[in-house]
């Protein structure tokens, strides 16, 4: 399957976005006003549920069928030691996923989610995005179209994540690079550097944004010249969950970067994602007040690999499961005056 044959058709898959069916979300919302209990008294998770109804377009939606997806890519910024690790580990974290030994591995199961590990070029990293972009425009659509791959017409819930030393260099370069902000408002300690590490990741930021400045500025050109490939396969996972009407739970900053230069160039994009998390980085609080997502949860995760979102997982189907199961007023002759 090809979602992304050219830039072109990228755009015009962005500029035209699906919207949720309000039928299904005004009758979801009706029947939580019948729901045994005050009403407005499951706070969230009331709102939670009335967004799967729109989204599948049922009263009662389900989940029968969920995926996380995790992509992982090499980033040649990583030369100028922007990560307290070497490249080498983000090949050996995937054999980790793939042998099942990973935190994504136990909190995907212990939420019901199909596990999607997706390897995009290892052994061939991205460009060194200070003097270079970090990808040609078809190896940008190549990763585009990776994580399109991954979302099929039958899921209830798409959850995604991220492996890749050095992409939170990346992640903060599309922030700025997206919202027009200097590079220190988006850097933090990634993997876990010290306080010269974030200095000198600030600094190759800077370096990066200066190179690229007379650039297009559209969601593409960003993508390509400051992301990397595990972070355009999330923007093309999310643009083919969008076309299919597929609820998204986004993890951390890494991948919430990925909907950043979409959402510059249209802001609706995130109208069906959640938030699963806040994770420790100081810029994802930042990003996740400008793209308008308040986080299910905020416990001081900073992990990645989809784990904040796996977790939140496990929030929706208890969503979804006080929505269908509980009973109506009348159903338990229960007086509905509480």
């Amino acid at each position: 399957m090809t979602s992304f044959a050219s830039v072109a058709a990228f755009e015009a898959a962005l500029a035209d976005l699906r919207t949720p069916d309000a039928d299904a979300a005004k009758a979801a919302r009706a029947r939580q006003e019948l729901l045994t209990k005050p009403l407005g008294s499951l706070g969230r998770l009331e709102d939670i549920a009335i967004f799967f109804a729109g989204w599948q377009g049922r009263e009662r939606p389900a989940i029968d069928r969920a995926r996380t997806a995790i992509f992982a890519g090499n980033h040649g910024v990583t030369v100028h030691g922007v990560s307290a690790y070497p490249a080498s580990v983000t090949a050996q974290m995937v054999a980790n996923f793939r042998a099942g030994g990973a935190a994504i591995n136990a909190l995907s199961a212990v939420a019901g989610l199909d596990l999607r590990i997706v390897a995009l070029d290892l052994d061939r990293p991205t460009a060194d995005f200070t003097s270079a972009p970090a990808m040609s425009v078809e190896e940008c659509l190549a990763a585009l179209n990776a994580g399109a791959a991954t979302v099929e017409d039958d899921l209830h819930l798409l959850i995604l994540g991220e492996m890749g030393i050095g992409n939170s260099t990346a992640a903060a370069a599309l922030c700025a690079r997206s919202y027009g902000t200097e590079a220190q408002y988006w850097v933090g300690p990634g993997t876990g550097i010290d306080g010269e590490g974030i200095r000198r990741k600030t600094q190759v930021i800077d370096r990066a944004l200066a190179h690229h400045a007379d650039a297009p500025h559209s969601a593409f050109e960003t993508l390509r010249r400051v992301g990397g490939r595990e972070i355009a396969a999330i923007a093309g996972a999310i643009l083919r969950a969008r076309k299919l009407t597929i609820p998204v739970l986004l993890d951390g900053f890494i991948c919430c970067s990925a909907i950043a230069p979409l959402a510059t160039d249209n802001p609706a994009i995130t109208a069906h994602c959640l938030a699963g998390h806040r994770s420790m980085e100081p810029g994802h609080a930042r990003l996740l007040e400008r793209l308008d997502l308040a986080p299910l949860l905020s416990l001081g995760m900073r992990l990645g690999e989809g784990s904040g979102a796996a977790v939140a997982a496990t929030i929706v189907r208890a969503a979804l499961a006080a929505h269908n199961q509980m009973a109506t007023f009348a159903e338990a002759a229960v007086s509905g005056s509480l």
